[in-house]
């Protein structure tokens, strides 16, 4: 938002530079982001929050400085001629929640021409196109004071009267941006005696807007209820400037000021004459229930002593009315109409600390008497953060919604709805971690980003017998190249062994005699392209190739692989405590073995039978070679099993290592192996 400088200083008399001024509301909140021009020209680019519309216009800026400073805020008094005869046009109002007053003024024999060069160029400071004289002087109003205003041709409103109704169905408004606009019930307008005129507070009509044929005007300032504003803005798509301070609420005290100011531009500018008094109908009175403010909870809240005398003064600065009570460390303060968002002794002192000066507070850590204690679970935390993050994966965080299809693909489990959903996509707690990962996957995936790898841990929610419980989860997914293209490798895509691998190094940080999979994993996954995972028989994960179905449902243009870990299950194991071994003084000997199987036997099955042999200098046994087809039998593969044994404390003996070599094929054919020549 743009304010100019030189238009704060006509309101109170700063010695200043704008650079320290800039900084001082800074700091009092009101943020100038920067400073554009100079001299007269300056303007300050203002980041002004939602809730003080009363400082979205120039003599709010001035208010605040005028406290920051302690010097006199010169106040608004229009000047304006006694009004010939009586007022020409009456103003009903048939919604009185949502219009609680209405205020109007009327010119005639008005000149409609050019602003004068002062009013045109200080709008243009502001980025405001100047129109015309009438026009430009509700505009002006509406950044000097912050009150939107609006000038009707007063010959083309039938009936001499105004009526605040909502609007018929199927009545059509054309609004001044030349758009015609179909109405509903929920619509508040502002009404001729036949036809409605304007949108409440967001536009006015274009069939009887300002032209250079108008010499009758018609000046309108009213209250709306911002809800209403909000509703019909969002509805027709028009974001206003009107609409925009309507919407957080203006001055309910205004309306009869900004009235005055805009017909005394307007009669310096183009002539004419006042009809009548000021029209004011108040349909329902607004006023705010003061608060009491207690010295001792000012002192308690800011943790330092402020004077009462400077609590006072910021306050009537401000334009609150401080009213002592019988206890002289209490005090009634009457809140200003264009304070809204004020409500509670919270937010007085609020005030006062922003206007104190925040850097005037002592720094202070808040007393402890505790320790500092280290979760249970945050070693193992750690632990598999570290190893994704070494295998390449990046920590994401994701929303913890999603919808009801989603909750029904990825988990059976019942589901927690949400009271107030934002929408329907995110209207119940996560039963999974998927989704959001998922979501994720896509957004890189659809910005030209082909190799992803993401993980994210947290909580899901699962309602049982009433309550809600959260296990912790932690899912990680790859998609694209496994290994980066150049000229000594060639781009292999992700595949089930490299998930597979990095499952495996993230488990084998835990404690555990044996790691085992299976294929029975849940719907989502590629069927014979997945696997669960159990640690000594507990299930404690399951990871493979998302089915094709999902992954077209979600567009994902490539095979995405993903893995899920049960951290609950997980974290009964302990991790592997690490120790130190020295390398070993006595030679290895490696012994092949060659043999065939049937495709049922896999590999975990040949593992538990070695195991199960208890050979203590069996360092390593693991598979070299794998080979199907070609004049195997069908249904058979074969593989070279490569074991590899060692003391530390001799030399092993011929005799010993055949024994074991025997003991070995045994086992082997025990499960339906054939030895082959060697």
């Amino acid at each position: 938002m743009k304010i100019s400088s030189q238009w704060i200083r006509e309101f109170v008399g700063l010695k200043i530079d704008d650079g320290q001024l800039a900084t001082d509301l800074t700091e009092a909140g009101l943020a100038v982001e920067s400073i554009n021009g100079s001299g007269e020209d300056t303007v300050f680019e203002m980041e002004i929050g939602t809730n003080r519309p009363d400082a979205m216009n120039h003599y709010g800026v001035a208010r605040e400085a005028a406290a920051i400073y302690d010097l006199p805020l010169i106040p608004i008094r229009p000047s304006l001629p006694e009004g010939k005869g009586a007022a020409p046009a009456s103003i009903v109002i048939a919604e009185a929640d949502l219009c609680p007053r209405f205020s109007a003024r009327a010119i005639r024999n008005v000149r409609i021409k050019p602003s004068p060069q002062a009013i045109a160029q200080r709008l243009g400071l502001l980025d405001q196109r100047p129109i015309s004289n009438a026009v430009d002087a509700t505009n002006y109003v509406l950044w000097e004071i912050g009150k939107p205003t609006h000038v009707f041709d007063m010959d083309l409103l039938e009936g001499g009267k105004i009526i605040v109704r909502k609007a018929e169905p199927g009545e059509v408004l054309k609004t001044l941006d030349g758009v015609d606009r179909k109405l509903t019930p929920e619509d508040l307008v502002v009404a001729d005696a036949k036809k409605p005129v304007g949108l409440a507070g967001v536009m006015g009509g274009y069939d009887t807007m300002i032209t250079e044929k108008t010499r009758n005007v018609l000046i309108e300032s009213a209250w709306w209820d911002p809800v209403t504003v909000r509703r019909s803005s969002k509805r027709h798509g028009l974001h206003t400037d009107a609409s925009h301070r309507f919407e957080r609420g203006a001055d309910y005290e205004s309306t009869v000021l900004s009235c005055d100011r805009v017909a005394e531009l307007i009669l310096q500018s183009g002539g004419g004459e006042l009809l009548g008094n000021v029209i004011d109908v108040i349909a329902k009175p607004l006023d705010q229930a003061p608060i009491v403010l207690r010295i001792s909870e000012v002192n308690r809240i800011l943790g330092t002593l402020v004077k009462t005398a400077d609590i006072l003064r910021i306050l009537r600065k401000l334009g609150f009315e401080v009213m002592p009570e019988q206890d002289p460390s209490e005090f009634t303060v009457r809140i200003p109409s264009w304070r809204l968002d004020i409500e509670r002794e919270i937010d007085l002192i609020e005030e006062i600390a922003r206007l104190y000066g925040y850097n005037r507070f002592p720094n202070t850590l808040p007393a402890f008497s505790g320790a500092v204690s280290e979760k249970p679970d945050e070693k193992k935390n750690d632990k598999l953060r570290s190893t994704l993050l070494a295998l390449g994966y990046n920590e994401t965080i994701s929303l913890s919604f999603i919808s009801h299809e989603e909750a029904e693909t990825f988990s059976s489990s019942p589901v927690v709805e949400l009271a107030n959903p934002v929408s329907e996509e995110a209207s119940i707690m996560r039963t999974s971690m998927l989704p959001g990962i998922l979501n994720m996957l896509a957004y890189n995936l659809n910005r030209g980003i082909d190799n992803v790898r993401l993980f994210e841990a947290g909580s899901v929610f699962m309602a049982e017998n009433g309550a809600v419980s959260e296990p912790r989860q932690l899912c990680f997914a790859a998609t694209g190249s496994a290994v980066l293209p150049g000229v000594h490798q060639a781009v292999r895509p992700v595949s089930f062994f490299d998930l597979k691998g990095d499952m495996e190094i993230a488990l084998e940080a835990f404690h555990h005699d044996l790691l085992s999979f299976d294929t029975q994993t849940s719907d989502y996954y590629h069927p014979g392209r997945s696997a669960r995972v159990a640690l000594d028989g507990l299930l404690v994960a399951q990871f493979g190739q998302l089915h094709p179905e999902i992954a077209a449902q979600r567009k994902l243009r490539q095979e995405t692989w993903v893995a899920e870990v049960y951290l609950e299950p997980l974290y009964k194991h302990p991790l592997r405590r690490i120790q130190f071994e020295p390398v070993a003084k006595y030679p290895s000997v490696e012994r092949d073995f060659s043999f065939l199987f049937a495709n049922q036997v896999k590999f975990e099955n040949i593992e538990r039978a070695i195991a199960k042999l208890s050979i203590p200098e069996l360092r390593k046994f693991a598979p070299a070679e794998i080979f199907r087809g070609g004049k195997l039998p069908a249904g058979n593969y074969s593989i070279l099993l490569r074991a590899s044994l060692q003391s530390r404390e001799r030399t092993l003996r011929d005799e010993e290592i055949a024994r074991w070599s025997a003991s070995i094929v045994k086992a082997l054919e025990a499960l339906g192996g054939t030895l082959r020549a060697q």
